[in-house]
């Protein structure tokens, strides 16, 4: 078997970890709650609520549209921007855990994309596989629920400040 043959992971194991991100992510939103879920511990950062938009989003377009070849609708740009209360939000991942597992279900992870993503989607630059298209997921689920983790910790030393 060559390095190009190596099964890397199993259904199971990628929705494993691709729901621990997700579940780790929106378990800080709830903590945080309304108020400072939406609001960027400094000018320029994301929210909390909008980063877990955007993973929705990523998620929802790479496994769905590219992987699966189910519609996708999708506003990048408006995801960074996105506020709103949070238990919709939350609601909204717990669907998109079905969604990916549907997606994974069969997967020939070898086969090419279902489309071509928009160069502004800020994926890898190579052309991937519909397993390669899972593994970008991971890694932005990865990195953004580390990006997550700093962003809760700075609003909650604002908040404490702010009752000093």
């Amino acid at each position: 078997m060559t390095t190009k043959e190596v099964a890397l992971i199993s259904g199971d194991d990628y929705l494993y970890f691709a729901g621990r991100a997700l579940d780790g992510m929106a378990a800080i939103v709830a903590q945080l709650g309304d108020e400072l879920a939406n609001r960027a511990p400094l000018p320029g950062a994301n929210t909390p609520y909008a980063l877990l938009t955007h993973c929705v989003g990523v998620a929802d377009y790479w496994s769905g549209a590219l992987v699966a070849g189910r519609p996708v609708s999708r506003d990048r740009d408006a995801e960074f921007t996105a506020s709103g209360p949070v238990a919709p939000l939350l609601a909204e991942v717990r669907a998109l855990r079905d969604r990916l597992a549907s997606d994974a279900s069969g997967l020939d992870g070898a086969a090419p994309l279902r489309d071509t993503p928009p160069a502004s989607y800020a994926g890898p630059p190579r052309t991937l596989t519909r397993g390669g298209a899972l593994l970008h997921v991971l890694e932005e689920l990865a990195q953004h629920h580390g990006q997550m983790e700093i962003l809760r910790d700075a609003l909650v030393l604002v908040r404490e400040g702010e009752t000093a």
